[in-house]
């Protein structure tokens, strides 16, 4: 069986990640599976967009296009699926490189027609060299990584990390494309779980789809020091709060919550239990990561209850929309040639 020509978009919005989205481009091009092309698709930034496009101009396979849609992560991300001409796509946060055998190990997922998306591991790379004593392993989510009470191996998943994932093309004929709205925007609060919306939605749209995180297609993501912080902990945390409301306002608190619900009742637990245990032994942070598993989930309960009522009241809004609704995306639309 031939292996699916697969897309790659890397959604970009400021110049300061020069280095790092010429390095995830890098990744890209360095794998063992060569991908079908490279989408940089920018997100309403005129000087970006015309640096990377002079930056790419003779590389064929990379291609750099303007957001057709809304300033934001999910309209970048639909921008790119639009342009796209894989089988699959997959998506790479633009501060994060991928291991060489990344999109070999998406690829196999889909070797079950079933399949409709396939998810990978993310390892944070600290901007202080090593992981702060008091930052808990269960909260890696907070700055886009993979997290502690993930199950290991190739195993089936609600829905998968955003930064590091892949779908079918299929996947979007049936459900739609990433909601705008509801995830990251530019400067506003740090915001997320479209792709847990969109999962879900899939699934709803096809009962027997099968979503996969495989532990193998791993990426390495930079966590800048201002995201080592508490106080960006705590905004993050209370920002996926306000995010989970407006996914249990779209796809029903049952579907929307339920993964959370056993990491909160099975995996934190644990976490306290273990940062309290290092305290007693003297192990440095262990008092600081059992206090901020507390904080964490108290801080995005607080979101969750904020974002609750303003959803039933109406104050935020979000839609979805085709992909083949976005216009102004010929194929050499903003291409590098």
């Amino acid at each position: 069986m031939s292996e699916p020509d697969i897309s790659v978009v890397v959604c970009v919005y400021t110049e300061d990640r020069w280095e790092d989205i010429l390095a995830a481009v890098s990744s890209v091009r360095a794998q063992s599976l060569p991908a079908l092309e490279t989408l940089l698709v920018v997100d309403h930034n005129a000087t970006l967009l015309e640096r990377l496009t002079r930056q790419f101009k003779e590389v064929g396979e990379v291609r750099v296009l303007a957001n057709g849609g809304p300033r934001g992560l999910s309209a970048g991300r639909n921008t790119g699926i639009a342009a796209s001409h894989g089988e699959i796509i997959a998506f790479l946060d633009d501060d994060a490189v991928a291991e060489r055998d990344w999109l070999r190990h998406f690829a196999e997922g889909y070797a079950d027609p079933r399949v409709m998306a396939v998810g990978g591991r993310t390892m944070p790379i600290w901007a202080s060299g090593r992981r702060p004593a008091w930052f808990p392993e269960e909260f890696d989510w907070v700055v886009g990584c993979t997290y502690k009470g993930l199950p290991p191996g190739r195993v089936r998943v609600r829905n998968v990390l955003g930064g590091n994932a892949s779908f079918r093309r299929t996947a979007f004929d049936a459900a739609g494309g990433f909601a705008t709205g509801i995830g990251r925007d530019g400067d506003k609060r740090p915001l997320g779980c479209e792709e847990t919306e969109l999962c879900i939605r899939l699934t709803r749209a096809r009962p027997d789809a099968v979503l996969l995180i495989d532990d193998r297609a791993v990426i390495h993501h930079r966590v800048p020091e201002a995201r080592e912080r508490f106080g960006y902990f705590r905004a993050r945390a209370y920002a996926e709060g306000l995010s989970k409301a407006l996914v249990a306002r779209s796809v029903g608190a049952d579907k929307g919550l339920e993964s959370e619900r056993r990491y909160a009742t099975r995996v934190l637990p644990v976490g306290v239990l273990r940062g309290l245990r290092d305290a007693a032994l003297a192990r440095p942070g262990g008092a600081g990561r059992a206090g901020a598993i507390v904080a964490g989930v108290l801080t995005a309960a607080g979101g969750y209850v904020l974002g609750s009522v303003r959803a039933r009241g109406g104050g935020t809004a979000f839609s979805v929309v085709s992909v083949v609704e976005i216009e102004g995306l010929p194929d050499d639309e903003g291409a590098a040639a």
